[in-house]
């Protein structure tokens, strides 16, 4: 009998779990699909439903209108489909993307996910910090940053300003923004959209950077809602459930969002010294793809016109 409850306990837990679809069920009345964007879709295992994600003691819970993809199928898709380089798909935990879009299709938009397991990070500066200062300090930083980018052959950056000024969802304990980007000398070149998603936990923050053009705002700012309520927790481990004690993270909101800019703008926003490794960490001005529009995510991803071109 007690091997019976544990059998049925099992598949029970199964049931609950996001099982691996083919790509057919996930578009099944797209019939434009090319021989080799198929072979490329072939090799993805769609996930929609509870994804766990065990190293950030939470789990997704990935609605019909996206689907999951794993971090080996994610490689995937930022490599062999759209063309940037191996590394820039180390660490991941995944991607999601909206169930319109196939990660073949030219406008397809996604979100890469990862965790940062730097400690519990304080909302207290979340309604005092000066954003609008912000900006114009990692404005500043990013100018001071493109003399050695340029000088390693790299396009300047420039950040033409907020597409998405910074909100709190003091409900949902999740912070976003986004940042309208120019790279190289033409002032007139397509802008791209760096959106970011924080969510925070008791030991860390669930990362969302969505890969997309800024023609794509309105869009991605229609799934936000849907994103910051995509991350659930596991027992213990949510943001409320802090205890005096725990790791405390070196940086605060203003922080987060500063990290793109690097660790230079660390000392100019008065952020304690041993944020520094985070900016290190985090810092995702590092990485120009050459030959392409560069995409803000963890790296500097491009969206190829052709898959796997």
């Amino acid at each position: 009998m007690r091997q019976y409850l544990i059998a049925a306990i099992f598949f029970a837990l199964l049931a609950g779990q996001a099982a691996a679809r083919p790509y057919q069920e996930i578009f099944p009345d797209r019939k434009d699909f090319s021989d080799s964007e198929k072979a490329l879709l072939q090799k993805l295992d769609f996930q929609q439903g509870a994804v766990k994600l065990s190293e950030a003691r939470a789990m997704l819970n990935v609605p019909s209108d996206f689907y999951y993809l794993s971090p080996a199928d994610t490689k995937t898709v930022l490599v062999d489909i759209w063309g940037n380089p191996p590394d820039s798909a180390e660490g991941t935990m995944g991607m999601i993307f909206p169930a319109k879009y196939a990660p073949t299709d030219g406008e397809a938009w996604g979100s890469i996910v990862e965790y940062n397991a730097d400690g519990y990070v304080s909302d207290a500066d979340a309604a005092s910090t000066d954003y609008d200062e912000l900006l114009q300090n990692i404005k500043d930083s990013i100018k001071e940053n493109n003399v050695e980018r340029e000088k390693n052959g790299f396009k300047k950056i420039t950040l033409v300003g907020w597409a998405s000024p910074p909100h709190y969802d003091q409900s949902a304990h999740a912070l976003h923004w986004a940042r309208d980007l120019i790279f190289g000398d033409d002032s007139k070149a397509e802008h791209t959209l760096n959106y970011s998603v924080r969510v925070l936990g008791r030991e860390g923050v669930m990362q969302f950077d969505f890969v997309a053009g800024l023609d794509q705002l309105k869009e991605i700012e229609s799934a936000i809602p849907t994103v910051t309520k995509l991350v659930q927790f596991d027992q213990g481990m949510t943001y409320g459930d802090y205890a005096k004690g725990d790791k405390i993270a070196a940086y605060g909101m203003a922080g987060m969002i500063a990290a793109g800019a690097g660790a230079k703008i660390a000392a100019k926003i008065g952020l304690l010294a041993s944020a520094v490794a985070f900016f290190k960490k985090a810092a995702i001005l590092v990485l120009v793809v050459a030959g392409g529009v560069a995409r803000f995510a963890k790296g500097l991803f491009r969206r190829n016109k052709t898959p796997g071109a």
